[in-house]
């Protein structure tokens, strides 16, 4: 018996060691969500996105411009009335007694309310915070939006152009990326423990059916490949856009090797607060660019036009107001709409479920109504007063003498009217400088974010592991370098595909219409309020 023992012991050792060798490498395999077919479902799409862009842009082009001509067409509409449905339940929902549910399974917030409402505004500004909010006001001004019209003065035609400004990055867009979904989400996840996944959203109408199999599947890719698309059209964008104002500002040269210096250097800052979780990264880095917004705001509003800037903010909000369900409706001019208000609201459509998912790890003890109110009603109107500080800043230039904002705007330059209007401040490089780095960390946080969120729907955990954080991370910056690699051409086709994904996606937030008022009554109930 000694004997056979001493001689079975080495091959025992040796099945120990390949057993353990196997777990080590199925450790590795679960942490990186190799085995999970969503991972492949977003992935092998990406994948082929970037390949014909390396191997056939033109086919890419024509499939991307088809695509987007087909989903503003036949979609459009749809997303009108989606978006003002949403916000009108979201605000019936707040204002009745459903306001008073608590959701998350918590008594009170987990996180303290500054900080809840910086990483809101930072996360879902995203790049929109700083060059559309220089841009789109001055575009509109130059070229009037058809509702509104050549105005009758200059300051008239500014009003209209906040307006609609206003329209584009208020209510709606806000309310879409979790005002009802957010609820959903919360009450499943952590009243009935059903994964933070998309597919959760449609729990309700397809029972288990969308947990499971390639239906659950096919749900969660869509708006990973959604929100993919969002999150890496910025980040090239970003390198675009800061490599030309350095270049603009310190001759510094504006090429392939500055941008990709810019995007590592995001790529490495994004990935390090992503790994170091909520509660440290993405809450410190929002806190502190909250603080900077603030600051160039104040500063803007002291040294800038002033009585513009108050003034333009107050009568176009009451504009806005007053037109609020045309300009929501509006089908007149469907080229215009294309270009501007439907392909605003399929971008954000993209990145619904996705914020959604975010926005309920971090609103856990927040009641209807807070989420709601701050969501829907507070962040809509701080986006529209910086869009005022900003953009009304750069039309009040524009008036005053002529062609010093709209000349940097030529060709849709945004990054150009930033620096058309930082230039007439005081200490205009300082203050450039400032919006550069303020608009880096909002898309870092924004690409911070989005890392997490997709971790968490590809390993189904609410704190994912340090691997697929940082694969995601990396992977998002690598594919924004090969794109920008072959020019701005790449990165626009991925900013237009999210138009494409948003019909999915779109089709996904649907149900939430009905589900999340009948939800929130069932928990007023449950919660006797």
């Amino acid at each position: 018996m000694s004997d056979l023992t001493n001689t079975i012991k080495p091959e025992a050792t040796n099945t120990g060691s390949l057993q353990s060798e196997k777990n080590k490498h199925e450790s590795l395999i679960d942490k990186l969500g190799v085995n999970n077919p969503v991972l492949w479902l977003s992935g092998g799409f990406i994948a082929l996105f970037v390949a014909l862009a390396i191997f056939d842009h033109e086919l890419l082009s024509t499939i991307v411009n088809t695509g987007f001509s087909w989903a503003v067409k036949y979609f459009g509409p749809y997303w009108q009335i989606l978006l003002l449905m949403t916000f009108l339940l979201a605000i019936a929902l707040a204002v009745g007694r459903t306001g008073q549910v608590r959701l998350g399974n918590l008594d009170k917030p987990e996180i303290d309310a500054f900080r809840w409402i910086a990483i809101l505004l930072c996360t879902l500004l995203a790049g929109g915070g700083v060059f559309w909010a220089a841009a789109e006001p001055i575009a509109h001004f130059v070229s009037a939006p058809p509702l509104y019209g050549e105005g009758a003065t200059p300051w008239q035609q500014a009003i209209n152009s906040l307006s609609q400004s206003f329209m584009h990055w208020g209510f709606l867009a806000w309310s879409i990326t979790g005002c009802l979904t957010s609820i959903v989400f919360m009450h499943l996840h952590y009243d009935k423990g059903l994964p933070l996944r998309p597919r959760t959203l449609l729990y309700p109408l397809l029972g288990e059916r969308a947990l499971k199999g390639g239906i659950g599947a096919t749900i969660d890719a869509c708006c990973i490949i959604a929100v993919a698309a969002g999150t890496i059209g910025p980040i090239g964008f970003l390198g675009l856009q800061i490599s030309y104002a350095l270049n603009v500002l310190f001759a510094i040269p504006d090429g392939f090797t500055t941008q990709l210096i810019i995007i590592l250097f995001a790529i490495t800052i994004y990935t390090i607060s992503a790994l170091s979780g909520l509660n440290r990264g993405i809450q410190i880095l929002s806190r502190w660019n909250i603080i900077l917004a603030v600051g160039l705001m104040a500063y803007i509003l002291l040294v800038g036009p002033t009585s513009f800037i108050v003034n333009g903010y107050l009568q176009g909000v009451g504009t806005m107001l007053d037109n609020f369900i045309p300009m929501s409706t509006y089908r007149g001019d469907e080229g215009w709409l294309s270009w501007w208000t439907v392909f605003f609201w399929g971008w954000f459509l993209g990145y619904g479920p996705m914020m959604a998912i975010f926005i309920s790890r971090i609103s856990r003890g927040r009641t209807i109504r807070q989420l709601v109110l701050t969501l829907g009603v507070i962040a809509p109107l701080v986006t529209c007063f910086w869009f005022t500080i900003v953009g009304g800043t750069g039309v009040a230039f524009e008036i005053a003498d002529p062609g010093t904002v709209s000349k940097g705007f030529e060709g849709f330059n945004l990054p150009g009217a930033l620096l058309a209007i930082t230039q007439q401040l005081p200490f205009p490089t300082i203050v450039s400088l400032l919006f550069l780095i303020l608009t880096t960390i909002f898309i870092v946080t924004t690409g911070d974010s989005m890392t997490y969120t997709i971790s968490v729907v590809i390993s189904g955990e609410t704190e994912p592991n340090a691997f697929i954080r940082s694969f995601w991370g990396v992977m998002m910056g690598l594919i924004a370098l090969i794109l920008i690699s072959l020019g701005s051409g790449g990165v626009s086709a991925l900013q237009s595909f999210i138009v494409i994904t948003a019909v999915p996606v779109s089709l996904i937030l649907l149900p939430s219409l009905w589900d999340a008022p009948k939800i929130a009554m069932k928990m007023a109930k449950e919660q006797g309020v």
